[in-house]
């Protein structure tokens, strides 16, 4: 699941909220073991989720770095090609 965790610093334009939402469900769904809460514990999760989500939002916005900002498209192309190099595709 984590493998869905993506780095979300230091991108132009800079990640959205939808993007650290999900960064945040993936987060909450590994470390609990679930990929959907029980109705007992979907109070809980919701509220963990709402919480990284701003903690991680929080971060992003307080980082600094004198490195030039990641291009979205460059780094999934580079993705793609690691990928077809790994399984052959």
């Amino acid at each position: 699941m984590c493998r869905n965790i993506r780095v979300l610093h230091n991108f132009e334009p800079p990640a959205t909220d939808g993007e650290v939402h999900e960064a945040a469900l993936q987060y909450v769904r590994k470390i609990s073991g679930a990929a959907r809460p029980s109705k007992a514990n979907e109070e809980a999760f919701a509220r963990a989720v709402a919480e990284i989500t701003a903690s991680t939002r929080s971060l992003l916005d307080e980082l600094v770095t004198t490195a030039p900002p990641k291009d979205r498209e460059v780094e999934a192309h580079k993705a793609r090609e690691r990928s077809r190099e790994r399984y052959g595709r």
